[in-house]
């Protein structure tokens, strides 16, 4: 049996590799099957972004927030609104269009700084296991998959800056387990689906 102890130090790297993969297998059901290609992950992604961006940029118009959160939630809105331009950028050049953004309506998410960091914490979260759990579908697309877990994982920092100035514990809140979950693409369009003026795919 392998324990934590024994990964820290790294005397589990003697578990052969096919036997690493295996147990890491197991843990997920990820669903490769939900998409139609390369271009509907990327639109999908780029549905999410926009979501986020317009979530921050009228998050911050509500001036709720002080000092170093107000300037780490501007910052975030910045790396969202960069990766809605690389991502549309990105499907032209494969000769697709690019999703139009979606309408939405965030109801009482800025009626005070908790509500604000709250759903701020929710929906990076949300966009972390959406990018997870789309990673399948471009595996044979290496270029774009570096893409966009260059951005997961800009996502993941964008949560753990949330659930620390939400003044969440670490394990259990800022991040949940040792091993990040994927979200279907139908859990991510459950979640995000209250935001959406009206029915909507993502």
């Amino acid at each position: 049996m392998i324990n934590r102890r024994d990964l820290i130090k790294g005397t589990a790297a003697v578990i052969p590799a096919a036997v690493g993969l295996q147990m890491l297998g197991t843990k997920w059901a990820f669903a490769a099957d939900d998409f139609g290609g390369p271009v509907d992950v990327l639109n999908y992604a780029l549905t999410l972004e926009y979501l986020e961006a317009e979530f921050y940029r009228q998050g911050n118009q509500a001036d709720l927030l002080t000092g170093k959160a107000k300037k780490y939630l501007e910052d975030i809105q910045k790396d969202e609104e960069a990766h809605v331009v690389a991502l549309k950028d990105t499907i032209t050049s494969l000769g697709a269009t690019p999703v139009a953004a979606p309408q939405v309506d965030f109801g009482s998410a800025f009626k005070s700084k908790a509500s604000y960091l709250e759903t701020a914490y929710t929906f990076e979260n949300l966009g972390v296991s959406a990018y997870l759990g789309a990673a399948p579908s471009l595996l044979k697309e290496k270029g774009l998959l570096t893409a966009a877990a260059s951005i997961f994982g800009v996502e993941a920092r964008h949560a753990a800056i949330l659930g620390v100035l939400g003044k969440k514990e670490a394990e259990g809140g800022v991040y949940q387990g040792s091993f990040e979950k994927p979200a279907t693409r139908a859990a991510v369009l459950k979640a995000a689906s209250p935001f959406l003026v009206k029915a909507q795919t993502l």
